[in-house]
């Protein structure tokens, strides 16, 4: 880097954190805003005390204690819930990173040279990933930290989490080349943008998808809309009967029916796009098809659903849908639930000239639906 623009090397880092802060604190993501203030102090403690001047004692307990601290905390918050930040939960968490500043302060002191071979100790000899300033206690700490992020990252899908991961592995990255000048503050501003991205990523997804089914919501179908071409088929499905079901069973059930239709309906064949369009009415768009090629596999998926039996225990818990696990329970004589759709479909055409009228003429034939009897197709 320019000797010009060695100061801007050093600041950059603190403004990516800052940016990415603000981002995080206007959408209120208390999660990210924490593992951010960890990357902040982390490249902090780099500036002030990982610098050839310092004695060796102090840098070994910083750079000690960060390989231990700066993956647990990301991993740690991998595993919370979202809680905001200005809050007794924010001030919880900035009370366990203000104790980790503290044991990080003491294993620096000049009598606790024993804390420091233990943050030093050899886990294995002959280690086969060669050589590396990371101690072995914090490369443990960093690949563990690494698959715990990963792991909540699979269960929830949250684009949080898996940036919470990505950040793990910016910091193991940033600590293997601290010796190297720049590295060390170019990885931790490459996490802080992983993280930053994660937060938009993430109110992305509760802008345009349902949180209850995980299908686009009608956000993301006014969009879609507005970018067909000129030749598509249009589809309105309703839930048979969903107010009188909610009024017997309860909205736990309801909620359950709701998820197993869009399950159902997220897996329409024929290039069928899937969107929940209200309550318990959801859309189908087929790109380029006509009525007469759509229906088909409007049909399929009605009878699909028709023929699906949601087992009412306790919980109101959803099944898997494996037919021995049905079987199994109509053996046992556990109460079951059968839910039915009601379709209607409109395509383009020289009436139907835009999306918003080919929509309405769907929403027309799925009363017709209705009409005859529910659970069919209608055009």
């Amino acid at each position: 880097m320019p000797a010009a623009l060695t100061a801007l090397g050093v600041h950059a880092t603190y403004g990516i954190l800052a940016l990415a802060g603000i981002v995080s604190l206007a959408f209120r993501r208390g999660r990210v805003v924490f593992a951010l203030l960890t990357l902040a102090i982390a490249y902090a403690a780099y500036r002030r005390y990982l610098q050839p001047a310092v004695p060796q004692d102090i840098v070994f307990a910083v750079f000690g204690a960060l390989c231990l601290f700066v993956p647990f905390n990301l991993a740690a918050l991998s595993l919370v819930r979202e809680r905001g930040t200005f809050n007794r939960h924010g001030l919880l968490r900035l009370a366990v990173i203000a104790l980790q500043a503290v044991l990080a302060a003491w294993a620096a002191l000049p009598g606790n040279s024993a804390t420091r071979e233990w943050l030093y100790a050899s886990l294995v000899s002959h280690a086969p990933w060669g050589a590396t300033a990371v101690p072995q206690i914090g490369l443990a700490a960093i690949v563990l930290s690494a698959l715990v992020a990963g792991i909540a990252w699979y269960r929830t899908r949250s684009a949080v989490d898996l940036a919470l991961a990505g950040g793990v592995v910016a910091f193991g990255i940033a600590a293997h080349g601290v010796t190297t000048p720049n590295m060390f503050g170019a990885f931790l501003a490459a996490g802080a943008l992983i993280l930053a991205i994660g937060v938009l990523q993430d109110t992305f997804r509760m802008a345009f998808r349902d949180e209850l089914t995980g299908l686009p919501g009608r956000r993301a179908l006014n969009e879609r809309l507005a970018g067909l071409g000129p030749h598509y088929a249009i589809a309105m499905l309703d839930v048979d009967h969903f107010k009188s079901l909610n009024d017997t069973h309860g909205h736990d059930v309801g909620d359950q029916v709701l998820k197993l239709a869009a399950s159902r309906i997220a897996r329409v064949r024929g290039g069928g796009e899937a969107y929940r369009f209200g309550g318990e009415e959801f859309t189908v768009i087929f790109p380029g098809r006509s009525v007469e090629e759509a229906a088909p596999h409007l049909e399929a998926l009605r009878e699909e659903i028709a023929g699906y039996r949601m087992e009412m225990r306790h919980s109101a818990r959803e099944s898997q849908g494996k037919p021995g696990k049905q079987q199994r329970a109509a053996r046992k004589g556990e109460p079951t639930l059968s839910v039915t759709v009601s379709i209607g479909v409109a395509g383009s055409g020289s009436r139907l000239d835009t999306p918003e009228a080919v929509v309405q003429a769907a929403d027309k034939a799925l009363y017709r639906a209705k009409d005859k009897g529910r659970n069919r197709v209608s055009r």
